[in-house]
């Protein structure tokens, strides 16, 4: 018995995402490349854009919506693009995955206010964060990728948010050059990023309001969030920094203990998430190019400080790993196919 494959599209195939998205889904058992479009590239075939896939004689297309007769759409195209197009590729029937920014706000004026335009087509999607969200995940139509930051930061902070233990938390994000995309800009030009760090939107980027959100559902929690920019390609290391309500000088190591055991039964069935033990701190380099998140530190100060690490892949877990983790739960496939492979070391 031969079973069908789940024919897919990727809406707006020629940047990194698309690439990491092809790259993966390419070894994905379940599943079959059907249309790759780009209108800058119509007609060319992807290895001229992404010369590390080969042999799998696929083109760029420029398809209207309404032509992708698939079961699956990502949509990896720019914020305030994926509004425009999602509501036809809906009409036909397809799940939707977002990769942009367009439907991750339970609230449009949260969105219009920090993206900087109005949202012309408003619709119902799940925040695609499986340890959360998993449940709803499988019964989507419109699945809101995460941004790249909240995936770190909600995934570091969200048991201190769920059992109450900070009021305040302090998000610190480093991250690789992929994450400006593929166009070239004048941050991620070599003479200015190599050998430098560049803070950037001290309080105002975008991705703050969205960790505020998530976290936020559990308790009162506020969050300040500033992102680095870094000299390495991939990967965003977070640093969690926030103020217990439980601290007793004279009890860290009891503490440190009871937060460990706490976030290792948080994530104790999640496929993705690995808490490290001992003081183990994660790196970047055993995430790179994996769909792993890596939880760690769990030290307190003696002003009772807590500081806690997150390191993922900004392009796999942090974008189209997690964009296919939902797509395995919407189609009911293993959660983890196709995403099984650990990071790159060095």
């Amino acid at each position: 018995m031969v079973l069908k494959m789940t024919e897919i599209a990727i809406v707006g195939g020629s940047g990194y995402t698309g690439g990491e998205l092809i790259r993966i889904l390419e070894k994905h058992p379940h599943v079959d490349i059907k249309y790759i479009t780009s209108r800058k590239y119509a007609d060319v075939p992807i290895e001229k854009v992404h010369p590390n896939i080969r042999d799998l004689n696929l083109i760029f297309q420029d398809l209207n919506p309404k032509e992708l007769d698939v079961d699956v759409v990502f949509t990896a195209t720019p914020h305030g693009a994926s509004m425009k197009i999602v509501p036809e590729i809906l009409e036909t029937g397809a799940k939707v995955i977002d990769l942009s920014g367009d439907y991750r706000f339970k609230d449009m004026a949260t969105y219009e206010k920090w993206y900087g335009m109005d949202h012309i087509a408003p619709l119902k999607a799940v925040y695609g964060l499986p340890e959360i969200y998993r449940e709803d995940i499988k019964k989507a139509d419109l699945v809101a990728n995460p941004g790249c930051f909240p995936t770190g930061a909600i995934l570091a902070t969200l048991p201190l948010s769920k059992e109450k233990l900070v009021d305040n938390v302090i998000i610190d994000s480093k991250t690789g050059i992929s994450g400006g995309g593929v166009t070239p800009a004048e941050n991620f030009h070599f003479p200015n990023c190599s050998d430098n760090v560049i803070p950037y939107n001290l309080t105002s980027h975008r991705h703050m309001p969205e960790i505020q959100q998530e976290l936020g559902l559990y308790s009162k929690i506020k969050v300040s969030f500033t992102p680095h920019l870094v000299p390495v390609i991939r990967g965003i290391l977070t640093t969690s920094h926030s103020f217990l309500n439980i601290y007793d000088s004279s009890d860290i190591e009891s503490k440190k203990e009871y937060l460990l055991n706490l976030y290792k039964k948080q994530y104790k069935n999640e496929p993705f998430v690995k808490v490290l033990e001992n003081g183990e701190i994660p790196t970047l380099n055993a995430v790179r190019g994996s769909n792993f998140g890596h939880i760690g530190g769990f030290e307190i100060d003696e002003n009772g400080r807590l500081v806690i690490i997150s390191a993922i892949d900004n392009l796999v877990k942090g974008a189209s790993g997690q964009a296919i983790h939902n797509m395995n739960l919407i189609c009911g496939f293993k959660e983890n196919e196709a995403l099984e492979s650990y990071g790159m070391r060095p």
